[in-house]
């Protein structure tokens, strides 16, 4: 076979290229930033906006329940990539143009604000409805109540649902290459492109793995913190 690699040194060449992984690795590290830091700007948002979404359900207005209702239901039946794909190269045409940067973070926030507010709502329903009556015999009112009593106990019990989809959700940040979002999988893909070599992409793997695994670590461990003991 002569030079050539073969067997395990033919793959080690193809995949995990040291010259290639050398000219890449800083961009690779660079697009790892901005997804890290895409990702915490959507469960920050998409969290809040979500249990605001929960507590103005809880308000018990039919009007704003059903449009509470209408905003969920919505946002979760489409796929987070036709939303990027509207924000990025329709409003445009409305005079509301936005980065790559933003219109990833707003799509994936409103999905994530839509599981949310879905696995909020269902932990307010799981309560007895006792808890509320008891707390206001107290004298507390409506939002003290739901601040103070009903909040704490429906988010104990949304934790493993919401851990889940938080992993899932900013997973998709990936989505973000369509519109040329220089994350890990739009720089990795361009690297590969012009080393010819898919090391890039390995490189690029191994950031997901880097990022996403404490990820989830974290996620069990607070899922084992916060069970909901009956």
């Amino acid at each position: 076979m002569g030079d050539t690699p073969v067997g395990l040194d033919q793959f080690v060449f193809t995949f995990l290229n040291a010259e290639v992984a050398a000219l890449y690795w800083r961009d690779i590290a660079r697009g790892m930033g901005v997804t890290a830091l895409l990702s915490a700007a959507v469960v920050a948002a998409g969290l809040a906006l979500g249990l605001a979404l929960a507590v103005l359900r809880s308000l018990q207005v039919r009007a704003l329940g059903w449009a509470v209702i209408a905003f969920a239901d919505i946002l979760r039946a489409l796929p987070p990539l036709v939303i990027i794909i509207v924000f990025f190269f329709a409003f445009p045409f409305i005079d509301l143009s936005m980065s790559a940067f933003t219109a990833t973070w707003l799509a994936l926030t409103l999905v994530l604000a839509a599981y949310a507010e879905e696995s909020i709502w269902a932990g307010i329903l799981a309560l007895p409805p006792g808890q509320t009556e008891a707390a206001r015999s107290t004298g507390l009112s409506w939002w003290q109540t739901t601040l103070s009593v009903i909040l704490p106990q429906a988010l104990r019990l949304a934790v493993p649902p919401l851990t889940n989809r938080i992993i899932s959700v900013t997973k998709n940040t990936a989505l973000g290459s369509v519109v040329a979002l220089s994350e890990i999988l739009n720089v990795s893909q361009s690297a590969t492109s012009n080393a010819g070599n898919p090391t890039p992409l390995m490189l690029g793997a191994g950031a997901y793995l880097l990022l996403f695994i404490p990820v989830v670590l974290f996620a069990r461990w607070l899922e084992t913190r916060w069970q909901w003991k009956r």
